[in-house]
């Protein structure tokens, strides 16, 4: 794949981020893929700078990348492993380019560990008392923490059966007593997520798991009975006693930050439900099929990656946020996060050569409402521009008092942040403002410059058309997975590795021999 600065378009985009246009004439532009419309029309990219943005997909060979990694061929060059999350959301009677044997591999497993989640739920696997389990505790770390963490925190509030889940990535002693406070030691069932069964923090936890239950008057021969693992090593799970039919597993072509499709989601299944994990299969699979069929100028994810590459590259945005408005996405950055940082965060090319453009911009945000008493004050009136994808979902809320007078207050909040970032204050209007408030003339020029505000900040907004499902989040989750996998075609970064993660483990476990 080629260098961008090779593209014939980059150098032209580079003549044309000098004079791009601002905001407070915006461009219209939207493009909608099933349950998601993206609203692009604040961006500070008029046609002209679209259809040359546009090219960049053909020049860099993003849809040969495509098909390399459909067909599973070895994309994630310095491991030689194919990248097939695609195949884990495929239904059983869609195409299956990557072959039959992955295809069979994967039903098999979804079938076994839905079918252990409904179960547990219904009550026909229990602990060695007959006992229902009343909460799980999922123990992992990094893919197979924060995409389960965040989809029981999307789907479970609307979820009519919910079973307790509890969340541990980390060994520190507190995080481990805020967690086992809250259930009962003869009743929660322990989901061991490693793909080596060979990480630190998780094994760490899992023998703190088991100590703490013998504490609390499990007998030995029935300490097992409580635990299930998920890996790609079950060998050495069953090794460490776990049972081969409580032993669920993935492959070593599952990247941890792809990874929740896969057995890893058994936490979303157990806690909103078997469907509801099969609605977020079959959202991604829609937005699979968009990605490959959707023409350019309608792609959804093609405009994300771009808009991106555009504020990143050619206006210089080094950061970029994501605001969520609404609570059961809370958690959707920092998933985002990994999925962004770990895969493009990569200063080296896919040929061994060292970049030549900024890669993964810093990602960060949370809930919408929050950040603006905390982090917008920047975004509006900072030393940088830090463009934002606002998240919203049309959504009729739970039954509760005032739930629409509520949900309006978070959509014209949104709607406002949007607007102001993007046309901002001149200092006329300002002083326009402040005489309507009868101000004294010296209060208003002291004033005018700090409540002037300089506008055009760009940003993204992602609506979820008929509010937040398994079907939609799923759609939502692949958006984002799709975008990264065309930056990094973009780029030329290798996106399926992390060998920047594998630094500090290594030195740990060095000072651990010595």
């Amino acid at each position: 794949m080629p260098c961008p600065t090779s593209l014939p378009s980059w150098s032209i985009l580079k003549e044309q981020s000098s004079s791009a246009p601002g905001l407070r004439e915006p461009s219209p532009f939207s493009v909608q893929a099933g349950e998601l419309v993206l609203d692009a029309s604040l961006q500070r990219a008029n046609e002209p700078i679209r259809s040359l943005l546009a090219r960049l997909i053909d020049e860099a060979g993003v849809s040969t990348f495509l098909q390399q990694m459909v067909t599973g061929q070895a994309i994630n060059l310095t491991e030689q492993r194919p990248v097939l999350h695609m195949a884990l959301r495929a239904g059983e009677n869609d195409p299956q380019p990557w072959g039959a044997d992955i295809a069979n591999a994967i039903q098999s497993q979804r079938r076994r560990f839905l079918g252990f989640a409904q179960a547990v739920r219904d009550g026909t696997i229990h602990n060695s008392l007959g006992q229902t389990f009343t909460h799980a505790i999922n123990i992992g770390i990094g893919g197979s923490d924060l995409g389960p963490r965040m989809a029981c925190a999307a789907l479970g509030p609307a979820s009519k059966s919910r079973l307790p889940v509890e969340f541990l990535s980390s060994p520190d002693p507190w995080a481990v007593e805020d967690v086992l406070c809250r259930v009962d030691p003869l009743r929660t069932l322990f989901i061991v997520q490693s793909k080596s069964f060979s990480t630190q923090e998780t094994m760490a936890l899992f023998e703190t798991m088991k100590a703490w239950l013998l504490s609390q008057g499990v007998p030995q021969t029935a300490l097992m009975q409580q635990f299930v693992a998920v890996t790609a090593q079950p060998a050495r799970a069953q090794a460490l006693g776990f049972d081969e039919e409580k032993t669920f597993l993935f492959w070593d072509w599952v990247g941890g930050r792809t990874s929740l499709w896969s057995a890893i989601g058994l936490p979303i299944a157990l806690h909103c439900g078997p469907q509801s994990f099969e609605q977020m299969l079959q959202g991604a699979a829609l937005m699979d099929e968009h990605f490959q069929t959707a023409p350019k100028q309608a792609n959804m994810a093609y405009w994300l990656a771009l808009f991106g590459i555009w504020n990143r590259n050619f206006l210089g945005y080094t950061s970029q946020a994501v605001s969520c408005y609404d609570w059961r996405l809370r958690l959707f950055p920092a998933f985002l996060q990994q999925l962004e940082m770990e895969s493009n965060g990569k200063r080296i090319q896919r040929d061994g050569e060292p970049s030549k453009v900024g890669t993964a911009p810093v990602l960060w945000g949370g809930l919408g409402l929050d950040g603006q008493h905390a982090y917008f004050q920047m975004l509006h009136q900072g030393t940088d521009i830090v463009p934002v994808d606002f998240i919203g979902v049309h959504s009729k809320g739970p039954d509760f008092v005032r739930a629409s007078e509520n949900l309006s207050i978070v959509q014209e909040n949104l709607q406002a942040q949007r607007r102001a970032l993007a046309q901002g204050r001149t200092a006329e209007e300002t002083l326009e403002a402040m005489k309507a408030e009868n101000l004294a003339p010296e209060r208003m020029k002291q004033l005018t410059p700090h409540r002037t505000y300089p506008g055009h900040r760009p940003s993204n907004y992602l609506l979820l058309t008929q509010d937040l499902t398994g079907f939609s989040l799923g759609q939502l989750i692949a958006l984002y997975e799709h975008k990264v996998f065309t930056q990094a075609a973009i780029w030329n970064v290798p996106a399926f590795d992390q060998w920047g993660v594998e630094l500090g483990k290594a030195m740990v476990m060095k000072n651990h021999q010595h």
